[in-house]
């Protein structure tokens, strides 16, 4: 059995090795009209070694861990204290940007967006199981629905807000007809190439959408009618002439935060009290076996359909909201790339696990953020975790509880 592990060990080590060669041991290096490679040597046998050791003593500390892990969960609170500590994180989240920091608030507000897309999409995945790998297109037509409406209709954020949900909401019940047969792997591809499709055609639509330049010079939300910007156009009062304060852009960052808060709040608390419903709970039968769903009376064609487009609403509000925040939208922004991160928090949280998909988003955006000298291998760490997590704790952070009858 020894043998057999070292065995196994050593060639984990030598895959490794071939992966991190061309990748950090090989690098093309150029000093004025000359070029010659770089090879660190240090990398790949220091990876190599990494690997080789981990891949030895695995089974040795897996099942520790597997223990540690599994028993960890969420300590058990009366419902009277536990709304009680709710409400005071909501005040601490309220009070905290007037003691805080321009970039610490700028990357509380992307967070909170991402928290927005992940909790839309743990209805889509974690409650009714449907692998969605185009989450991101939702979020684009959400964005553009906003930028578009000002652009050619001069419309406000408010007023685009409920436009753009609506919006994804088609699209999400849309896309939910040519998959009603499919699940698994077929699904998964589908949605992939839906979320391509919207991103080619928004690139391709260049006399609407502006092609890869996007759309430029989206106002920022108003207050009760008072832009929050330096200038009013004619004929109206910013909110900081109105209220003789002395115009800072610190003060708009705080109020895109708070209106970032609030929606996050709002969406939280409506997808709670969904799946709290006959819809949720058609949710959860539906992803436990569609065979049973079927028997039972229900109508898995409606039901999927229900999960798109609720989920595709909540989206549409978050590309809304990153268009107001951002200023102007392109293609770019809404690559695949975002949809597997938004899908990773899912996965990371814990499906079906509200507080874990929240946990979840606060440490993939606040991480490489802090970690900035590590920009380079972003990718690369984060695929080393969510490699650690499918091993360990496949489950996620904080998993959903699941009602259980012990005998």
């Amino acid at each position: 059995m020894m043998a057999g592990r070292f065995m196994h060990a050593l060639f984990a080590a030598v895959v490794a090795g071939v992966i991190i060669a061309p990748i950090f041991g090989f690098q093309i290096v150029r000093a004025g009209a000359s070029i010659h490679l770089d090879t660190r040597w240090d990398f790949i046998w220091g990876g190599m070694l990494a690997v080789f050791v981990v891949q030895l003593i695995r089974p040795y500390i897996l099942g520790h861990f597997n223990r540690r892990f599994d028993s960890f969960e969420l300590p058990s609170m009366n419902p009277r204290w536990r709304n009680v500590f709710i409400f005071l994180l909501v005040v601490v989240a309220l009070i905290w940007p007037f003691f805080s920091g321009r970039s610490q608030v700028d990357i509380a507000t992307l967070v909170l967006i991402y928290v927005m897309l992940a909790l839309g999409l743990n209805i889509v995945v974690g409650f009714a199981g449907l692998l969605d790998l185009g989450f991101v297109g939702f979020y684009a037509v959400g964005a553009y629905t906003y930028a578009l409406l000002y652009h050619w209709a001069d419309w406000g954020f408010w007023a685009s807000l409920p436009a753009a949900g609506a919006m994804a909401a088609l699209f999400g019940y849309l896309l939910g007809f040519p998959v009603l047969r499919l699940r698994g792997d077929y699904l998964a591809i589908v949605t992939l190439g839906f979320g391509e499709i919207i991103r080619l055609m928004l690139i391709n639509l260049y006399p609407v959408t502006g092609g890869p330049d996007g759309i430029a010079g989206i106002p920022k939300p108003t207050f009760f009618g008072l832009p929050m910007s330096r200038r009013a156009p004619e004929g109206q009062v910013t909110f900081h002439e109105f209220f003789d304060l002395k115009f800072s852009n610190f003060d708009v960052i705080v109020y895109i935060y708070l209106l970032a808060l609030i929606l996050a709040l709002i969406t939280l608390f409506i997808s709670n009290r969904l799946i709290r419903m006959p819809i949720g709970r058609a949710w959860e039968a539906l992803r436990e076996d569609e065979i049973a769903c079927r028997s039972l009376g229900l109508n898995p064609t409606g039901i999927k359909l229900s999960a798109f487009t609720i989920g595709a609403m909540f989206a549409g509000f978050g590309g809304a909201f990153f268009a107001a925040r951002q200023g102007i939208v392109n293609p770019e922004s809404f690559t695949f790339i975002e949809s597997a991160l938004i899908l990773a928090v899912v996965v990371l949280g814990g499906m079906g696990s509200q507080v874990g998909v929240i946990l979840a988003a606060v440490l993939l955006t606040v991480l490489p953020e802090v970690a900035r000298q590590f920009a380079e291998y972003r990718m690369l760490i984060f695929g080393m975790v969510m490699v650690i997590m499918m091993v360990w704790r496949p489950q996620g952070l904080l998993p959903a509880k699941r009602p259980q009858v012990e005998i």
